[in-house]
């Protein structure tokens, strides 16, 4: 029997999931194990040492104990923060997320785009050298949102995004930008709502399918099993509105979410 290659993926909520989404799509074959350490959320609010203490632990656990063979870091934040650490420490890929400032700097007609993202990665240095590299000629405006991030969190267990409080928060980009990067991957949970009240033809940019095949790259993909694959789900603490949350899991092949339990954390 052919044995799947499994797929690590990391983050301190449920925003990865939208990752995970790309990777699953553009490589079905594979095995998925998804852990997200809401104990810690929101990853943005950690000083450096205890982030990377943090993910170090429960990755290195995962790496172990699973026979992983990459590991995605599905976080802004903590892309920013722990990939030397991670790099240094594994004998296999990591890979972690930007803003996909590029692409949309790129394609700006305005010469105007957005930069929707979490405060720490509005705040941080590397957000600004981005900018500085890549989007020569084009203005980034920038805004750090916590609440979307809530937002997103609720909508997959079971919440409508409110789009009157969305307008509110948008209303200053309305007219002024062409695209917006989804600088956390909790946005493109909220994409379609993000659209809705942006309008059509302003192009909603994130890095999802550039992990995607980036994590295809860095692997020779094996088929399937005649057996279907269990794609696991882990968290590190009890969840709100768990049962609401099985049902959004199940719908994108996912298992029941496990709570995770490792000493020292």
């Amino acid at each position: 029997m052919v044995v799947a290659k499994n797929v690590l993926i990391f983050d301190s909520g449920v925003g990865g999931l939208s990752v995970y989404q790309e990777i699953q799509s553009l490589l079905p074959e594979l095995q998925y194990t998804y852990v997200f350490d809401n104990a810690a959320f929101p990853y943005g609010e950690l000083d450096s040492d205890v982030l990377i203490k943090r993910t170090s632990a429960i990755v290195e656990h995962f790496v172990l104990s699973d026979h992983v063979d990459i590991v995605v870091i599905a976080c802004n934040t903590a892309s920013t923060i722990v990939l030397p650490t991670l790099r240094e420490m594994l004998s296999i890929p990591v890979v972690g997320v930007v803003p996909a400032i590029k692409p949309a700097a790129l394609g700006s007609t305005k010469k105007c785009i957005g930069l929707l993202a979490t405060p720490a990665t509005v705040e941080r240095d590397y957000t600004y050298e981005l900018v500085e590299q890549f989007a020569n000629g084009v203005e980034v405006v920038m805004m750090g949102s916590t609440r979307l991030v809530e937002m997103a969190e609720d909508k997959l267990r079971g919440e409508k995004p409110d789009l009157e409080e969305l307008a509110f928060i948008l209303k200053k980009w309305v007219g002024l930008v062409d695209s917006i990067v989804l600088g956390c991957t909790h946005f493109p949970l909220l994409k379609e709502e993000i659209q809705a009240v942006m309008g059509k033809d302003v192009k909603m940019v994130d890095s999802g399918f550039a992990i995607a095949k980036r994590v295809k790259s860095l692997l020779e993909s094996e088929m399937r099993s005649s057996e279907e694959i269990f794609n696991r789900v882990y968290c590190s603490a009890a969840t709100k509105n768990e049962a609401a949350l099985n049902r959004s899991l199940y719908s994108m092949k996912l298992s029941r979410v496990t709570h995770l339990n490792l000493p020292g954390l």
